[in-house]
């Protein structure tokens, strides 16, 4: 069993009594790989690999930006943007480490073992402890400064590491990557293609879906138009009668009596110029024609009621109905 300073336990054993409780927690595809048509091709099963050329740090924790503060800081410190970067969030800070995706070039498919150390992942204890991992003749190192509580990554090769973490007043423990909880890469191009992808299938999906309802729905209205029996004798009744009732209706109204009574007052007026008679009313009530005129008082019995009483010019007034 190893031992850290003053003869210690090492107390990265626990974790296996965590993966007989809950196993290890494996990386499963997101809504955007389904999104994208890729869960199939998601790779759930991580080797460990230890990046020749890893760094670490922390910044302020503000809720929604992470992935974004760490690509910025991750970016200046390695001197590129293609950056892999994986962190976790505790007292307010995000802790992170990042390494260059050139490094991962020959191991694409992978996870930092140390990342499982950060604080919040499985493997973490606390700032007081050192957290160690080694692969193929690479040492690296996880410690926090007791003075500033700065996180420290050492990376090296094992001859030289080794010695010099272990000199340190402190506990150490070697994380185990077969019982630790697998912490994947980030990277943040990749998650941006990805979500490209995932964008352009669904809309695809989605015309396509749009243009199969529109087509179900023309021959839906096709077979309505061509094969629904449709019962139009009423409907042509009802519209033949009203035509009739309508022309009917506009020749009784362009029927008048005006032409009528036109004629009769023609005549009116020239059976009283005979008798050097005047029209002065000629009026129509209900059918009912009545006129008065004035007429010297020896005509005036032959035209109709004789009025009492003469006017100016030595006439009398005659009033007469039809």
């Amino acid at each position: 069993m190893p031992l850290g300073a003053g003869g210690e336990i090492d107390r990265g054993l626990p974790s296996a009594e965590r993966r007989q409780e809950s196993g290890v927690a494996r990386p499963r595809p997101g809504i955007s790989d389904m999104l994208a048509g890729e869960s199939k091709a998601f790779v759930s099963k991580l080797s460990p690999y230890l990046p020749h050329e890893l760094i670490g740090g922390s910044i302020p924790h503000i809720p929604g930006t992470e992935d974004e503060a760490i690509w910025n800081a991750a970016s200046q410190a390695c001197g590129t943007e293609k950056v892999h970067f994986t962190y976790s969030v505790e007292d307010k800070k995000i802790w992170y480490l990042a390494c260059p995706s050139a490094v991962l070039a020959s191991n694409p498919d992978s996870w930092c073992p140390l990342a499982a150390a950060l604080p919040g992942n499985s493997e973490y204890w606390d700032k007081e402890t050192v957290y160690l991992y080694e692969q193929e003749g690479i040492a690296s190192a996880l410690r926090w400064d007791p003075e500033t509580g700065r996180m420290q990554v050492f990376l090296g090769a094992a001859r030289t590491i080794l010695p010099r973490i272990q000199s340190m007043d402190a506990n150490f423990v070697s994380v185990n990557p077969e019982v630790a909880e697998i912490v994947p890469w980030k990277n943040r191009n990749l998650r941006t293609e990805k979500l490209s992808r995932a964008t352009a299938r669904t809309l695809m999906f989605s015309g396509l879906a749009v243009a199969l309802v529109a087509g179900l729905l023309l021959v839906f209205s096709f077979i309505s138009v061509n094969m629904v029996e449709r019962n139009l004798g009423k409907v042509k009744m009802a519209t033949d009668k009203a035509s009739t009732d309508l022309m009917v209706n506009a020749y009784n109204a362009m029927q008048s009596d005006t032409i009528k009574h036109m004629v009769r007052i023609q005549e009116i007026l020239d059976s009283l110029a005979k008798v050097d008679g005047t029209l002065v009313r000629y009026e129509v009530k209900g059918g009912q024609v009545e006129w008065e005129a004035l007429l010297p008082p020896a005509f005036a019995q032959e035209y109709g009621t004789v009025q009492q009483g003469l006017e100016k010019d030595g006439r009398v007034r005659v009033k007469a109905t039809r």
